[in-house]
């Protein structure tokens, strides 16, 4: 069973605005100042900004090799650059000049205060002659003080040193260089002893023993310390010495030493800087 249906409502009915030809009141009962306010209101989008219109400017030409600031132009600034880091370059060599002047000047006057080996000896060398200090006087020398019953330091030592020589012979314009050996066992090393030691090593290397007296005199020029330890049952003893290698200048005074941990390229390289930058310390 259907339900009834409901009576639709009225709805009243409109004229157009104005009647029939449009010029009426409108719609019965209401002005049209009131229909219009009955209407729905509508905004307008609000206009959006102007861009900002760009002031025109002027391009400046910047000649080519010249600063925007003004400056130097870029060739200027880099010889002025240039000349300024030689200025200092400059400045620096000379600082380091004047240091290692001074410190020259400052190891000359302790070897002066020092005078090591400054005294004479009296020796003979392995052919018998008379040795004096003055024989070498005018000679650049690399002396070692040790013995020929020596196990094994000494002859190391020896060979060091010779082979130094060598190298330092090898080289054009340097003067001469004179290896000598003193011994400082005089009981055991006399003049053959001595003699038949020299030739296992340099050709040219010296040779020199003499009396207990004198090799103590020249052991103490040179501050060489001996000492002869106790004697086994074969008369066979041992000598705790001073290991050392002397550079000795042409005016025969101590100049530098070499301990064993120097290496034969480091002894030659050495008294060759000492032979180019040689000053007499004696006048």
């Amino acid at each position: 069973m259907r339900p009834p249906r409901l009576p639709l409502p009225a709805v009243p009915a409109r004229r157009a605005p104005g009647g029939a030809g449009g010029t009426g009141p409108g719609v019965r009962g209401q002005s049209p100042a009131m229909f219009r306010a009955l209407l729905p209101t509508r905004r307008l989008p609000r206009p959006l900004p102007r861009p900002p219109v760009p002031t025109p400017q002027r391009s400046l030409q910047v000649p080519r090799g010249t600063s925007r600031g003004g400056g130097l132009p870029l060739g200027q600034r880099l010889v002025v650059v240039g000349a300024v880091g030689a200025t200092v370059g400059a400045a620096w060599l000379y600082l380091r000049e004047e240091k290692a002047q001074r410190q020259r000047a400052r190891r000359q006057a302790e070897l002066r205060e020092l005078a090591l080996g400054q005294g004479d000896f009296q020796l003979l060398d392995q052919a018998g002659r008379q040795r004096c200090k003055a024989d070498f006087r005018g000679q650049w020398v690399l002396l070692y003080f040790g013995f020929t019953h020596c196990p094994d330091v000494c002859p190391e030592e020896l060979a060091k040193l010779s082979r130094a020589v060598a190298l330092l012979e090898r080289e054009p314009g340097l003067p001469p260089l004179q290896p000598l050996f003193i011994t400082v066992d005089p009981e055991r090393d006399d003049v053959e002893a001595v003699g038949r030691y020299v030739r296992d090593f340099h050709p040219r290397l010296l040779g020199l023993t003499g009396t207990p007296e004198e090799v103590r005199a020249a052991s103490r020029a040179y501050r060489v310390y001996a000492s002869a330890g106790p004697k086994d049952e074969d008369g066979d003893y041992i000598v705790d010495h001073t290991v050392l290698i002397y550079l000795l200048a042409p005016d025969g005074l101590f100049l530098d030493y070499y301990g064993r941990s120097k290496t034969d390229a480091q002894i030659a390289q050495s008294v060759r800087r000492h032979m180019e930058t040689y000053e007499p310390l004696l006048n």
